[in-house]
């Protein structure tokens, strides 16, 4: 850059000298903040034609600061209608509408707003789906002459499209003489995001010309109803594919189920944005193909694509449904090393990840790195140590984060109220119940109820349980049905049993474990021509009990076992351990309690072995023989852990002295030196 002389030489030259040569010219963030700072430096800044100019090049697109645009209009004294409608413009355009629409309430006071004003604001309103606020400003407009103009016509089309109006929208649009392929797009946009694509496809008829961005608005609506193959059918016409249309007709696709189209296409592709690898991990996620959406996501590293956020909770939630604690920990140290903050939905979704891997530990120590926590934060640490049966510590958290301030939502009173049924903590589940209620003015979902009616099972309160499910105000699904069922089989009443069964297989005849349940009820009972009657009418419906499975990562393997197995490469070492376990319980005096084994056996040796088979056991024993002592061993169950190997498990962990944490299909349990986390309440 030229030397500039002193100021005193300068004064003379200006503002005309520096206007028209260095600011004209100036093209970067830095070039203007060296000017910016020369103008203060001098004190011409004060020149209005100076400081214009620099809000200007803050405030122009290929700069756009928001933070200094904003510092030079804050010194600019009595600023024109033209340099607020520069500064509105700059925060729609960094996404902070809600502060460009404070500027607009502003500005009415000074000045009448013109053709720039309202299309940005009105854009705003747009971008934060402001319908009441943007039907306002129409008014405005029409009261100030502005009706036909078509930049605001046109803003008015988008904000009524987006915002679900598309009556309004078409209002709008039909009183336009002018109508440009932008103007058409919009209103297309409208149509198909409301889900009128019949609408839409007659429209896409009438248009005079298209472009990529309708045939893509068609296509994304299209796959949106369903219609894949309708908009494939468009896919295939484009006479240009554009990266968006691709990644459109793929989202399309995984949402409608079919994984083998969108790899298809995927494959296709000639060139690839992070949209796309988003779409096939989310996608794959979606469909849950966990193991192939990991497989992408290391594929997606290896071509040295960066993941953004959205890849980050996808890959994060993939972990989460596989409950792989080794795959988890490497992703957080990706995390960690990219220097990614853990303050937004990244944060949440990790601790949720820690929580249902059966890493606890891990997911307190998330959230308590996590500097500015939000709801989502505490409401994952609640549901986390709620589900590993540390209902003190969940509920002591939820206190806390009352006490400064934070309010809850309905899904941290989910997290509550589990934290009480999992802890048999009745009363206090009736309070936070009604606290929901009464204090933070919540409605129950039927989540809520659903809560409700565990805590009471559970501790056995089933007349109580039955009458809060015949009050709700809603009808009760089948999750509601199951929990009265399963209460009624732990406490052994045939009666309300035999009722929630007949209500369940109403609502949901497909729901094998209603049979299953009700089944063992009668079997507990010695009811064995009535369990024959069950099965039967199994067998006459063509359904069929889930075998009990476990299963147990090591190294970066998932090791499954189901009853009596022997499957495993390793079978031989696995059933000699299972005799040594066998061995080493008898010697601690543990007696097999048989009436778990709910099949017509005569013989206690039958029984006894048959116990001595069940899923997780093989687990375990692979665990001893395999996992490096001092290290949990983490298992995971498809099914509710039965009380013989509940029992079992307790004792092993102390005669072996390790840590055992078993995932169940609800829940938890931490066994270690002879105790468990549920305190033999689950």
């Amino acid at each position: 850059m030229q030397k500039i002389a002193s100021s005193d030489t300068l004064h003379q030259h200006f503002p005309q000298g520096l206007h028209f040569s260095l600011l004209a010219s100036s093209k970067t963030l830095q070039e203007t903040q060296r000017l910016h700072a020369f103008s203060l430096k001098t004190g011409i800044f004060s020149h209005p034609s100076i400081s214009s100019r620099l809000l200007s090049l803050y405030a122009d697109p290929k700069i756009n600061n928001l933070r200094y645009a904003r510092s030079i209009f804050d010194r600019i004294q009595n600023p024109t209608l033209v340099l607020w409608n520069i500064i509105i413009k700059c925060y729609v355009e960094n996404q902070q509408s809600h502060e460009a629409i404070s500027l607009f309430v502003q500005v009415l006071g000074l000045f009448p707003p013109d053709e720039f004003t309202f299309p940005c604001v009105i854009k705003g309103c747009a971008k934060l789906n402001a319908v009441k606020e943007g039907k306002q400003i129409h008014g405005l407009v029409l009261k100030l002459g502005f009706g036909l103009d078509k930049f605001v016509q046109g803003s008015l089309v988008n904000l009524y499209s987006k915002c679900g109006q598309i009556g309004f929208a078409h209002k709008v649009f039909d009183k336009i003489d002018e109508k440009d392929l932008v103007l058409w797009n919009s209103l297309l946009d409208g149509y198909a995001k409301c889900g009128e694509i019949k609408l839409a496809m007659k429209l896409f008829k009438e248009m005079p010309e298209k472009d990529c961005f309708s045939r893509t608005v068609l296509i994304d609506g299209l796959a949106k109803c369903g219609e894949v193959e309708a908009a494939r059918d468009i896919f295939e016409k484009m006479p240009n594919k554009n990266l968006v249309s691709w990644n459109t007709m793929i989202n399309g696709y995984m949402k409608a189920g079919d994984v083998n189209a969108a790899f298809e296409l995927f494959n296709l592709m000639p060139t690839r944005d992070l949209i796309t690898w988003n779409s096939m991990i989310g996608g794959l996620e979606l469909n849950l193909r966990f193991v192939e959406a990991l497989q992408m996501f290391e594929r997606m590293l290896e071509e040295e694509f960066r993941p953004s956020y959205a890849t980050l909770v996808s890959v994060i939630s993939v972990v989460s449904g596989l409950a792989s604690l080794g795959k988890g920990r490497s992703i957080h140290s990706y995390i960690v090393k990219s220097g990614i903050e853990l303050d937004g939905v990244v944060g949440t979704v990790l601790i949720e990840m820690y929580s249902k891997c059966g890493s606890i530990d891990s997911a307190l120590e998330v959230f308590r790195t996590i500097h500015h926590k939000k709801l989502g934060h505490w409401t994952a640490i609640i549901v986390g140590l709620s589900i590993h049966g540390m209902a003190e510590h969940a509920l002591k958290l939820f206190r806390e984060m009352c006490g400064i301030g934070m309010k809850p939502n309905a899904i941290t009173f989910v997290g509550v109220l589990n934290a009480c049924s999992h802890a048999g903590l009745i009363n206090d589940g009736r309070g936070y119940f009604n606290m929901m209620i009464n204090e933070y003015g919540i409605k129950p979902t039927i989540e809520h109820y659903g809560c409700l009616v565990d805590i009471l099972c559970r501790a056995g309160y089933l007349e109580e349980a039955k009458n809060a499910i015949e009050e709700m105000p809603m009808r009760p699904n089948k999750v509601i049905w199951m929990t009265l069922l399963s209460g009624a089989r732990k406490h052994g009443n045939p009666k309300i049993g035999e009722y929630a069964a007949q209500h369940l297989i109403e609502l949901a005849p497909e729901t094998i474990g209603g049979y299953v349940v009700l089944s063992n009820l009668y079997a507990v009972a010695g009811e064995w021509e009535k369990v024959s009657k069950v099965r039967e009418m199994m067998k006459t419906r063509g359904l069929r009990k889930d075998p009990g499975s476990s299963s147990i990562e090591h190294r970066g393997v998932l090791h499954e076992f189901i009853v009596g197995d022997k499957s495993h490469p390793q079978t031989k070492e696995i059933y000699h351990k299972l005799s040594e376990m066998r061995e080493k319980l008898k010697f601690a005096g543990h007696v097999p309690d048989t009436s778990q084994v709910l099949l017509c056996m005569q013989e206690e040796k039958e029984k006894e072995a048959e116990l001595e088979n069940h899923s997780e056991r093989l687990a375990i024993a692979f665990g001893l023989i395999n996992v490096e002592a001092g290290c949990p061993i983490h298992i995971m169950k498809n099914l509710r852990v039965c009380n013989d190997c509940h029992s079992v498990t307790k004792l092993l962990s102390k005669i072996y002295s390790r840590e055992i944490i078993v995932r169940d299909n609800s829940r938890f349990h931490h066994f270690k030196n002879g105790l468990c986390s549920c305190k033999d309440f689950w």
